[in-house]
């Protein structure tokens, strides 16, 4: 955005509570690498450029990519700068930080979606003796204790942790809720290639049916690893991961699971085959069926007859519980009334009611791909055209309908 910005010439600042990428450096285990290949990292006048573009940065090489990019497009960046209230005055608004109050007509809400873990109320239950951590504070397998492992949540994140924990020795237990399977390589190409040719990814949020739903859906079952294998449930209980329902409770010291993991996985299943379906529609019509590898479809996912329903997480095999069950954003430093009643900022397409705020970077916030490093070139480019239409005084309205 600020990027974008900068070519409106418009006057702006970039304020950073810790340092460039700093979630990156203070908030990612230490094994995980980017789920989109390296030649999806697209920003306005700035890409990959090394000799590995269908590999997947490391968190290093990831801190080193959005720190060049900083310097390379001159960024505003104040560091350790941390804001603590927003609020109206006057045509404008006043942001304050630690560092003093700063002025201006405009602000660009780009703090993320993934600031505060979303944890089940009944988190609080578990017993005194059961080390818990979230998927932010998980660093490496090392740092556990000895004994069993209960990850709960089987997106990306869950699954990348149970698969590293069970590696280790450790034997985990993965409580599965809904989820979205792909493979990672499809008919040849990386499935993120098929997702970005096929205009999946370009959808954007005034044309699908129920956007609030879709800006729920999990994000897909991905690794980034050096051998593009695909990591799913069927991965996981091969190397001998025990899978259970979704965590519903838990109540006197026992963990309580959802009878719903054959349903889950057979529906998951059956969203993969559709938009594999799509794709091969799309190859079809594009000329490319005898260019790339035939279809094929994955195994359906494997579950034993009878899941368990419970867990005595008192008997001491159970040592650590990793709630990967996802995150939300958190505004409490806004003074300002634009939030719902589930303090998410009301939004069309990443333009706010309240004129002169904007939004950036939350899940299909005008795209598929918001959420992703290459989506945040376009919609920057569609948000900061309207910010420089509406301190222009050419604007008045809400919508922002840029293609």
């Amino acid at each position: 955005m600020s990027r974008c910005l900068a070519g409106h010439a418009i006057d702006h600042v970039v304020l950073e509570r810790g340092e460039v990428a700093n979630t990156w450096r203070t908030e990612r285990w230490d094994s995980l690498r980017l789920l989109t290949p390296n030649w999806q990292s697209r920003l306005p006048g700035f890409g990959y450029s090394g000799h590995d573009p269908d590999g997947y940065r490391t968190v290093p090489e990831v801190i080193d990519f959005i720190e060049e990019y900083a310097r390379a497009s001159s960024a505003p960046v104040e560091t350790h700068t941390r804001v603590t209230l927003v609020r109206s005055i006057g045509s404008g608004y006043v942001v304050r930080t630690n560092r003093g109050d700063w002025q201006c007509r405009a602000v660009v809400l780009a703090s993320g979606a993934c600031n505060v873990p979303r944890l089940p109320a009944f988190a609080t239950l578990v017993p005194r003796s059961i080390a818990t951590l979230t998927a932010q504070q998980y660093r490496n397998p090392d740092r556990l204790a000895d004994g069993g492992v209960l990850v709960v949540g089987a997106s990306a994140s869950g699954l990348q942790i149970a698969h590293e924990i069970q590696r280790s020795g450790r034997p985990v237990t993965l409580s599965v809720g809904e989820h979205i399977r792909v493979p990672r390589v499809y008919r040849g190409k990386d499935i993120q290639w098929w997702l970005d040719a096929a205009g999946v990814l370009d959808e954007r949020y005034d044309e699908v049916d129920d956007v609030a739903r879709a800006r729920r859906v999990p994000s897909f079952q991905l690794a980034g690893t050096p051998d593009r294998s695909t990591l799913d449930l069927n991965a996981l209980t091969e190397i001998g991961v025990t899978l259970t329902g979704r965590l519903a409770g838990i109540a006197s010291g026992k963990a309580q699971f959802a009878g719903s993991l054959h349903n889950m996985c057979a529906l998951s299943d059956l969203k993969m085959g559709r938009l594999l379906d799509t794709i091969d529609v799309w190859a079809r019509d594009n000329g490319l069926d005898r260019t790339v590898d035939p279809p094929t479809r994955l195994p359906p996912t494997r579950v034993e007859d009878s899941p368990p329903l419970h867990m005595d997480l008192s008997t001491g095999r159970v040592k650590t519980i990793i709630w990967a069950t996802g995150y939300r954003a958190d505004y409490s430093w806004l003074e300002l009334p634009i939030l719902d009643r589930k303090a998410m900022v009301r939004h069309d397409g990443g333009v706010v009611a309240l004129a002169g705020i904007y939004l950036m970077g939350t899940q299909f916030m005008r795209r598929r791909k918001s959420s992703l490093i290459d989506g945040a070139g376009d919609d920057a480019r569609d948000l900061s055209a309207h910010l420089a239409s509406y301190l222009a005084g050419r604007t008045s309205k809400v919508a922002c309908k840029v293609a």
